[in-house]
């Protein structure tokens, strides 16, 4: 009596199995060149150790020239060849790597060593390269194997990942330790992001304080981004310290999202500074003292106000809004008239560049991104592991800044008033 089995084969590894799966596209064109990248590094390297001898292998050293000043290269040796194995988007090879010795001025030896591969180097730029961009496109250290089978063999492993990110946090430590003496920053746009971390075995929620800048031809670039354990008052002014002490300039015009502990912090920095407060945030406060069901309408009210032409239209629908909403419902007049003049500094800008100027959407935009790229990863490993991933993500070019609306005019100097408040 036969049975019918409804067990599955056995599967190989991860790599194998998507190594498998594109066996039928077999392409002659990539199969040529790669049988031939190990005669092409290794003729590479043979050239160069050639050019520094002067000689090619088995010749002997050339006659000193008088007239060249005695140059016949520099004096030295081969001996032998180190077998190396060297990992590249182009496979796993292995390669004779020449060796030699070179007389020095001192009367000593010392070994030779190739600029093109470097000293103890397994992998090419380029396959850190993908592996990092792989990582930062929210691939998560797992799968980054099983994403690059195809392209390496199955040759990437989890640690290969770690060791290449971990390369990548020696340019992050250099790029928070960096002079800003030569940014010619104009405006500073800052917020806050919450993300969720992995502190003591457990998932926590964290605040990354981000702050961008605006240089003078109105692109924007990543000045700082830290975990201070909250948008306090004291970590605030620990993250503009910072930048302080590294040379930033006093900006021209600041943009916040209203927070208490942010707004202290400038207060007691750069309190001259005319500040935007964003008027997104805002009108979320508004919403958040109205019912329901007069959403609609204070959003109708709130946007024909802050979209207005001009400052005057503006200070003219400013005390309508007033007026209306003391009747209506006195909360939402209340949260208007808290934030002050704060709320429409951009009127003292030129018309182009209020766009830019009203919001924090610079950095929201960012926190979106960020965040929709690491949603495959639910909680990082750590917080310094947020802060990192967030710039590299930019300084990787897998998210990219445009220049603000209206940088032609940022040269030109603030109007001397803002709107009058007088209700």
């Amino acid at each position: 009596m036969t049975s019918n089995s409804t067990k599955l084969p056995v599967l190989g590894s991860d790599a194998e199995i998507a190594v498998g799966l594109l066996d039928e596209w077999f392409d002659p064109i990539e199969a040529g060149l790669r049988d031939r990248v190990r005669d092409f590094i290794q003729t590479m390297i043979e050239s160069e150790l050639e050019a520094v001898l002067s000689r090619p292998r088995y010749a002997r050293r050339p006659k000193a020239d008088p007239e060249n000043n005695g140059g016949c290269g520099i004096a030295g040796h081969r001996h032998g060849h180190r077998s190396r194995s060297l990992l590249g988007t182009f496979g796993r090879v292995e390669i004779a790597v020449p060796r030699a010795r070179l007389d020095t001025a001192e009367g000593r030896t010392t070994e030779w060593k190739s600029t093109a591969l470097r000293a103890y180097q397994r992998r090419t730029k380029q396959a850190d390269s993908l592996i990092a961009g792989a990582y930062l496109a929210g691939t998560n250290t797992r799968r980054v194997r099983r994403a690059l089978a195809a392209v390496f063999g199955g040759a990437v492993s989890k640690d290969t990942v770690s060791r290449v990110w971990r390369k990548v946090k020696a340019d992050w430590d250099a790029w928070n330790g960096r002079s800003l003496a030569a940014e010619p920053i104009v405006r500073l746009i800052l917020d806050g992001t919450v993300v969720r971390v992995r502190l003591d075995r457990k998932a926590t929620s964290i605040v990354l304080l981000v702050v961008l800048g605006v240089r003078q031809d109105g692109q924007k670039v990543l000045l700082a981004v830290k975990n201070m354990g909250g948008e306090t008052s004291q970590a605030w002014r620990a993250v503009l310290d910072d930048l302080v002490k590294r040379e930033l300039r006093q900006p021209e015009f600041l943009i916040v999202d209203g927070g208490t502990g942010l707004e202290q912090a400038l207060a007691t920095l750069w309190g001259d500074v005319p500040t935007q407060r964003c008027t997104v945030h805002k009108h979320r406060n508004l919403l958040a003292h109205a019912p329901p069901r007069l959403h609609d309408e204070v959003s109708v009210d709130y946007n024909d106000m802050i979209y207005a032409a001009s400052p005057a239209e503006i200070e003219q629908r400013r005390r309508a809004f007033l007026r209306k909403w003391r009747l209506k419902c006195k909360a939402v007049a209340d949260s208007l008239e808290e934030a002050g003049d704060r709320l429409f500094t951009f009127t003292r800008l030129p018309p182009s560049q209020w766009k830019s100027a009203r919001t924090t959407n610079a950095i929201e935009r960012l926190h979106e991104e960020f965040k929709r790229r690491i949603k495959t990863q639910t909680v990082l490993p750590s917080a310094e592991t947020a802060a990192m991933l967030f710039w590299a993500l930019l300084a990787s070019g897998q998210i990219t800044m445009r220049k603000v609306n209206g940088w032609q005019s940022l040269t030109q100097k603030l109007a001397d008033k803002p709107i009058d408040l007088a209700a």
